[in-house]
């Protein structure tokens, strides 16, 4: 009995004793130094933050101002290039897009060996080159090859910049400083054309490329002269390494360090997302809803051009115009979505599901505008009339995109957003190409009131998703993160 006992008292103070080794914190682990810490991002002062923020949205901007911004111009590019082909003139304006999809897929692990800030600086000097290329091409083989390069350069700041904006904001804060961002690949491909239809006729195509590279040579060294590394992990690690030269200890390691190198890295970025795609119904629905709407806007703003021209006799300067019905319903979106994301945190419990009410109450807002674009212009209404559908249509569609992207980070979290929101970004670029391909061969066999109207019914078909998921997310989003890699 005695030796019992003995043994009893033996391992309860050997187990007192681990209780007191581990509540020692690890001396060889190098982290933030308290909560105040400044060298955290998220301390960082307000006006720092949004200097960020605001160089990001406007790259962001530019490089999605370049897929369209030829397109008022097209004709032109295709008699000097000898492109002879509507496909491949289509494809000449899409391509770019493809670019967006695949280029991030490589750069966005390279961004967390080397940190984001060298990666966004590499990118724009990738982009600046071959939007230069662009402007330089005698051939159509050269033009579609700079073409891709540079939207595989262009994605960067689409691709990291949430990664930033998630760096250093709060939850909270979080919501305005995306809807702002999220204006790049709402906005641009609207002013692109706008500017572009102008320049084409006065300057002629080759000007387009030439402002977009002043653009984005002058706001890249702007972000040279601004942007400072953001990635805590990265952060961490260069403290890591200066903490062991100064005093010699090579056992001192980041805290958020991890043993991956650039190829194992590369391919949890590349397969990741494919897999998670495919065993998270939330996550393949919500990409789908949102690819479609995308798609649906490129095919838009490559057969504006044809639609305005041809129906209405506009000049290719003032066809120009006719993407503002959709910049002016993007912008008043995201004002409206600002004001109400902050009445809904204080009126609505937190939660990811309560991110989808926008979705529910505006998304029919694209069908209903495709309807309204489609039937008027094949009856030749007055040309007011189809640019308020394109305004509804553009005011659905951000509540689709925006919300979408903030539902996916919630129920995904940081440990998988990033591959959530990679395998969205896929599914909505690669729609971007491909689907504007179908315009011109569905527009000769429905016209455009049926063509549109084939379009909305279909954005309509995807309406009761976010109802669904709003009443049993709760349920899903368990599996959803079970079925995470």
């Amino acid at each position: 009995m005695s030796k019992s006992g003995t043994n009893s008292n033996i391992s309860a103070s050997q187990l007192e004793q681990g209780v007191l080794e581990e509540s020692k914190p690890d001396t060889t682990l190098v982290d933030w130094d308290g909560d105040c810490d400044p060298t955290n991002p998220r301390n960082w002062p307000r006006h720092k933050k949004w200097a960020h923020i605001i160089i990001l949205s406007i790259l962001a901007l530019i490089t999605n101002m370049a897929p369209t911004m030829c397109a008022p111009g097209i004709q032109d590019i295709a008699a000097d290039l000898d492109i002879t082909s509507t496909t491949v003139s289509t494809l000449a304006i899409t391509l770019y897009v493809l670019g967006i999809a695949i280029g991030p897929m490589f750069m966005s692990p390279l961004s967390e060996i080397y940190g984001r800030v060298p990666i966004y600086h590499a990118a724009n000097v990738i982009f600046v080159a071959f939007i230069v290329g662009s402007a330089l091409s005698q051939t159509a083989a050269q033009f579609m090859v700079f073409r891709f390069i540079s939207g595989c350069a262009g994605g960067t700041p689409m691709a990291l910049g949430g990664g930033t904006i998630a760096d250093i904001t709060t939850i909270q804060q979080r919501a305005a400083s995306m809807a702002l961002f999220s204006m790049g690949p709402l906005a641009g491909p609207v002013l692109g054309p706008l500017i572009g239809g102008f320049l084409a006729a006065g300057k002629g195509w080759r000007w387009t490329f030439w402002l977009l590279s002043i653009l984005g040579g002058s706001f890249g060294s702007a972000a040279l002269l601004i942007m400072r590394e953001t990635h805590p992990k990265v952060i961490l690690e260069r403290k890591a390494a200066e903490l062991r030269r100064i005093t010699g200890n090579h056992k001192l390691q980041s805290k958020l360090a991890h043993p991956l190198s650039l190829r194992q890295v590369l391919f949890q970025v590349l397969i990741r997302p494919a897999i998670l795609l495919f065993r998270s119904l939330i996550l393949l629905i919500i990409s789908l809803y949102v690819a479609l709407v995308f798609g649906v806007m490129y095919l838009l703003f490559t057969t504006f051009t044809s639609v305005f021209e041809g129906q209405y006799g506009l000049s290719t300067s003032t066809s120009g115009l006719v993407y503002l019905g959709l910049g002016a319903s993007l912008v008043g979106s995201m004002f409206l979505f600002n004001v109400m994301n902050g009445r809904m945190q204080v009126a609505t419990p937190p939660s990811p599901e309560n991110r989808l009410i926008p979705m529910i109450w505006f998304s029919p807002f694209v069908g209903l505008g495709l309807f309204v674009y489609g039937w008027t212009a094949y009856y030749k209404v007055h040309w007011i009339v189809p640019i308020f559908g394109t305004c509804l249509m553009g005011f659905g569609a951000f509540f689709v995109i925006t919300p979408a992207q903030l539902y996916l980070i919630d129920v995904f979290g940081s440990q998988g957003a990033a591959s959530a929101l990679g395998a969205n970004n896929l599914l909505r670029y690669a729609f971007s190409t491909f689907l504007p391909l179908a315009g011109p061969s569905m527009y000769s066999a429905l016209n455009y009131g049926w063509g549109n109207s084939l379009l909305g019914f279909i954005a309509l078909a995807f309406f009761p998703g976010p109802l669904l998921f709003y009443k049993y997310g709760h349920r899903l989003r368990a599996k959803s993160s079970a079925d995470q890699l």
